[in-house]
């Protein structure tokens, strides 16, 4: 019997990835959350962090900044704005987008809610970097 079920991530632009799984995990407002087949149906939304979609041969992994989750009959709908696969990320890129993030949150206009998604941003870019 597999243990498989469906994942999709889409963006305004274009369906991201689509593919069969046996584990996805998702950094939600609650922390980072395991999916596995038959998990119960969920609503979410999504912070900054890496997704992992886990099979048996390998592992993909996407940074999103944010988006909502649905998982239902063994479907997993993720939305977002944009995800960018981690091999897709160079030095260059990341120092920008650390330096932009860090620039941002240092504003004293910027609301407490910006702040905490800003440090989780630049708290995973940063581990992207290492």
């Amino acid at each position: 019997m597999s243990e498989n079920f469906t994942i999709e991530i889409i963006s305004p632009e274009k369906s991201i990835i689509k593919s069969s799984t046996t584990e996805v995990v998702i950094p939600s407002y609650e922390g980072e959350m395991g999916i596995l087949k038959d998990h119960v149906p969920l609503i979410t939304f999504l912070r900054p962090g890496v997704i992992t979609i886990i099979n048996v041969a390998d592992k993909k992994k996407f940074f999103v900044e944010e988006g909502t989750v649905e998982f239902s009959n063994n479907n997993l709908l993720i939305l977002t704005s944009k995800a960018r696969g981690l091999n897709d990320f160079d030095a260059e890129l990341l120092e920008k987008s650390i330096y932009e993030a860090e620039k941002k949150i240092s504003n004293s206009e910027v609301s407490d809610k910006e702040k905490y998604l800003l440090s989780y941003k630049i708290e995973t870019l940063k581990n992207i970097k290492q």
